[in-house]
């Protein structure tokens, strides 16, 4: 699987860039020279021994005055309460320990990003997984971003932290994007483009949620893959998924093996279910679904029977529906076809 990209520089998406650039410190040389020798470090290289450990803004005011809703800042540990939307809730603790070494060794260098609270202390925003690697290296304090946060972007910066750098599994992505739709009210449209997905990748994420229980926890564990888990979605009942689930993990199915399988599940049904179905093979519909498809953004199938057809076009919610009536008809719904 490839790895998707990720957040970019972060900082800049942070702090705007309005501001000129600051002449840079002798604490942020010596930061920027703490970086390259862990850049070395994990590439082999050990020509120069690494230097000291360092706190990138350990030698900055407490305080440093930066652009309108941004403020750089060391902040106690203690004084951080955890990100109450933080979307993902499996940590790897091998890999927290990993970080925590890193930490010991050349100091926390991307700061956590937090907000103010009316009582006291600070919100994380980003940054759970920096936040526990440096309480576990026993620092006492983090350089921290401070920002003006609402409520309704802590969700969606924290699930964006999340699904860019490959951390929340499928379940815990569709359960954040559920979340952001019931919470704040969005669209699907509105959510795809608010995190940068696709809206029919939304849509298919959110369906996970509809498996059942057992081939929800398989899937959470990483036994199953996304893949396998839209595969299964095919298959007619909760029995008959976890039934494939099963098989798919003590056989070792690939993803095109598990489809190939719910094909030929879907196509072993009792005769008097497929009757209705049967449909006739024509020279260009299968083109001509494809097309449909492309247009919609959905799975569109084309059935021509023996005195007549139907076209099926599925969808994934009500929204989702009110999308689809949209591009065919706007009038309808109030809706363009660009939308």
């Amino acid at each position: 699987m490839s790895k998707r990209g990720g957040l970019g520089r972060g900082l800049a998406a942070l702090i705007p860039t309005s501001a000129p650039a600051p002449t840079a410190t002798p604490a942020a040389r010596a930061a920027e020279a703490v970086e390259a020798a862990a850049e070395r470090a994990a590439a082999g290289l050990t020509e120069e021994p690494p230097p000291p450990a360092l706190s990138p803004v350990a030698d900055l005011p407490a305080e440093v005055a930066g652009v309108p809703g941004a403020q750089l800042r060391e902040v106690s540990v203690d004084d951080v309460v955890p990100n109450p939307k933080q979307p993902r809730l499996v940590f790897d603790d091998e890999a927290l320990e990993e970080l925590a070494h890193s930490v010991r060794e050349f100091g926390l260098l991307q700061p956590i990003v937090v907000r103010e609270r009316p009582e006291g202390g600070y919100e994380l925003i980003m940054g759970e997984r920096r936040l526990r690697a440096a309480r576990a290296a026993e620092l006492q304090t983090v350089p921290a971003i401070v920002r003006d946060t609402s409520d309704d972007a802590m969700l969606r910066d924290a699930l964006l932290e999340n699904i860019h750098r490959v951390q929340l599994n499928p379940l815990e992505e569709a359960a954040a994007y559920q979340q952001l739709l019931e919470e704040f009210g969005a669209t699907h449209e509105e959510l795809a483009a608010k995190i940068g997905r696709s809206r029919s990748q939304v849509t298919n994420t959110i369906r996970l949620m509809k498996l059942p229980v057992k081939v929800q926890t398989r899937l959470a564990a990483g036994v199953l893959s996304a893949g396998h888990a839209r595969a299964l979605l095919g298959l007619p009942d909760p029995e008959a998924m976890d039934a494939l689930a099963t098989r798919i993990v003590a056989e070792g199915m690939s993803v095109r093996a598990t489809e190939e399988a719910v094909a030929m599940a879907v196509a072993a049904e009792p005769e008097a279910k497929r009757k209705s179905r049967r449909t006739i093979t024509a020279p260009g519909v299968e083109e001509l679904a494809g097309r449909l498809s492309d247009v919609f953004e959905t799975k569109v199938k084309i059935q021509i029977g023996r005195s007549k057809g139907r076209v099926v076009v599925e969808f994934g919610s009500v929204d989702d529906l009110q999308r689809i009536i949209g591009v065919m008809a706007p009038d309808i719904t109030g809706r363009s076809s660009a939308q």
